[in-house]
């Protein structure tokens, strides 16, 4: 049973494990640094589907059927399903799952939903809610660009501080299992709102929330960046990386170079991303392939995943709002 630490952070008693994952792209992510990580790389953007949106649903299929092929488990024994995107109504999870059969529930925390998806799946787990749960996450450049910007056939023009929707997705499948790796603590953000109306700066609106979970999980937690071989974010790209940064220093923290964000990681700047990736399926596809591949290979001991999002949408935006954002965050182990 979960226990609480203080404020915000939970401490999973039973420490489930992460028995199967697996990570889809497209062929730009394939193309950059990680690309040999990644388990499915296709070449065509629809994924063989007519819609963009058809294409965001194929990716969560794929990604769930790898993972619970890796993980040697059936449909049948998957009790519950936490998975979500950036589309309206989560239409690419429920289009994905619908002939799959399982228990589903449809989450919203934007890029944030890779770490609220497995966060969520975990804690089930842990309480012995269900014994087995997966956590699904996806999102597509060309329906995101199609719902939050503007057609790609406008041929708007994208500024410095602009990220790159990754097209691909995640998934991890959390049971009682031995093998790492393991999920210890689980820490829920709050929402964090500075103002920041730009939505071609998703990384300013982001940072001050990933500031604040990672303070509070260490508050809660008494422990410090020392504990932890690598501290990953989300999608804050390299504009949000460094506003995160200085948010801590102000704070008394520094993490020195255990710091690394998954928008900065899966594309290299030779490839025209602006500042860098973003998008449900960035921190999903990375943490599904290149984080979860070294702590289960032992590289790395502990390793803290913090997913950062922006919970806005086209209307809020429209209307002039401003931009709030999240942060949710969860400590993997090598070591149960």
């Amino acid at each position: 049973m979960a226990r609480k630490a203080g404020k915000q952070t939970r401490i999973l008693e039973n420490i489930p494990s992460i028995s199967g994952f697996a990570s889809v792209v497209s062929k730009k992510e394939g193309e950059g640094p990680i690309g040999s990580e990644f388990d499915i790389v296709s070449e065509d953007a629809y994924f063989g589907e007519k819609t963009w949106e058809k294409a965001e649903s194929r990716i969560q299929k794929d990604a769930i059927n790898k993972a619970m092929d890796k993980a040697g488990i059936t449909p049948s024994e998957l009790e519950i399903v936490f998975a979500g995107d950036l589309l309206n109504q989560c239409i690419g999870s429920a289009y994905a799952m619908r002939d799959l059969g399982i228990p589903f529930v449809g989450l919203y925390g934007a890029c944030s939903t890779m770490a609220e998806s497995l966060g969520l799946a975990s804690l089930f787990v842990d309480c012995g809610i269900v014994s087995c749960a997966a956590a699904v996450t996806s999102s597509h450049f060309c329906s995101a660009e199609r719902q939050f910007r503007f057609p790609l056939e406008y041929g708007g023009v994208r500024t410095p501080t602009s990220q790159w929707t990754v097209t691909g997705g995640g998934a991890a499948i959390v049971t009682n299992g031995e093998s790492p790796p393991f999920v210890k603590r689980v820490c829920i953000g709050k929402i964090n709102d500075l103002g920041i109306t730009d939505i071609n700066n998703m990384g300013a609106a982001m940072a001050p929330a990933a500031a604040d979970t990672l303070s509070q999980y260490f508050e809660d937690t008494l422990t410090s960046a020392d504990n932890y071989d690598m501290i990953f974010t989300g999608d804050l790209g390299y504009v949000g990386s460094e506003l995160f940064k200085e948010l801590l220093q102000r704070a008394g923290i520094d993490l020195g170079k255990k710091h690394m964000d998954c928008g900065k990681l899966i594309y290299d700047k030779s490839q025209k991303v602006e500042a860098g990736g973003s998008g449900c399926g960035c921190s999903a596809s990375v943490l599904c392939s290149f984080i979860l591949n070294r702590i289960k290979e032992g590289i790395w001991r502990n390793v803290l995943f913090m997913a950062t999002g922006a919970l806005m949408s086209p209307t809020s935006n429209q209307q002039g709002e401003s931009i709030p954002g999240i942060a949710h965050l969860v400590h993997l182990s090598a070591e149960k």
